[in-house]
């Protein structure tokens, strides 16, 4: 990104952080958490990354938070509470991280309603699903009978995914008639699909691996991570273009 670029005006993208045990130094204690390759993924295509710790939540909060921004970013990380879709515990899920879903499900909601541009990431897929009142297989190797989607120890492996030719995920990634190999780290997957949401992508065993918000100029979920590829970012870009256009849009509808 050269210097004219970066002295154009650019849209203000959220990415919702975990909370975790960090040492640094002297110090060992819970902090605000999220690898590079999320936020440099941002401002590759052209955005400002702005970080989102978990807190105490709700609707004024949420609300408050995105007047302030033009995209959103829900990343991965923990699964989400089997409590919220009605099941109990199978034992490889984590521990619930209360604070972050309800921090998340709040800034869903919010993003929602206003038709924020958002990009929903592995746990930020299966997170937008549950808001919507879907519902997880828990522990994927139970389906479909390996281990393929998590490999563990941190190796992202390669998924092959059919998209869906009539979807702006095919669009955005510029989609023709053959699978798209994706880098894929998860254990869990969509199983009913939320309300409003359409399944775009799947693997090539029917695996649910993207969603979108029916009725939005931009609301994507993937189950794969984009931020692993960085000769890729053009889920990247198509968030921050939706989101310079929202930005563009309530300027002129204030102006007004």
């Amino acid at each position: 990104m050269n210097d004219s670029e970066l002295s154009r005006p650019r849209p203000v993208i959220g990415l919702t952080t975990y909370l975790e045990q960090s040492q640094t130094g002297v110090w060992d204690v819970p902090a605000a958490f999220l690898p590079q390759v999320y936020f440099d993924s941002v401002t590759r295509a052209g955005g400002i990354a702005v970080l989102l710790p978990p807190q105490p939540a709700n609707p004024a909060i949420a609300a408050g938070v995105l007047d302030r921004l033009d995209g959103l970013i829900i990343t991965g990380g923990k699964d989400v509470d089997p409590a919220r879709y009605g099941q109990s515990s199978h034992a490889a899920t984590d521990e619930p991280r209360p604070d972050r879903d309800d921090w998340e499900h709040e800034l869903l909601l919010e993003a929602i309603a206003r038709e924020l541009p958002f990009l929903g990431i592995c746990r930020g897929a299966q997170m937008l699903n549950v808001v919507l009142g879907g519902t997880l297989h828990q522990h994927l190797p139970d389906v479909v009978g390996h281990g393929g989607y998590q490999a563990g120890g941190g190796v992202f492996n390669a998924v092959e995914v059919e998209l869906h030719p009539q979807s702006q995920l095919h669009g955005l990634l510029d989609g023709g008639t053959a699978p798209l190999a994706v880098p894929v780290y998860h254990h869990q997957s969509i199983d009913r699909v939320g309300e409003r949401l359409v399944v775009t992508a799947r693997s090539l065993e029917g695996v649910v691996q993207a969603v979108e918000l029916d009725g939005v100029p931009f609301g994507v979920a993937v189950q794969w991570h984009p931020e692993q590829d960085d000769a890729d970012i053009r889920l990247f870009a198509g968030l921050v273009d939706a989101a310079a256009q929202y930005r563009a849009d309530r300027q002129r509808e204030e102006r007004s």
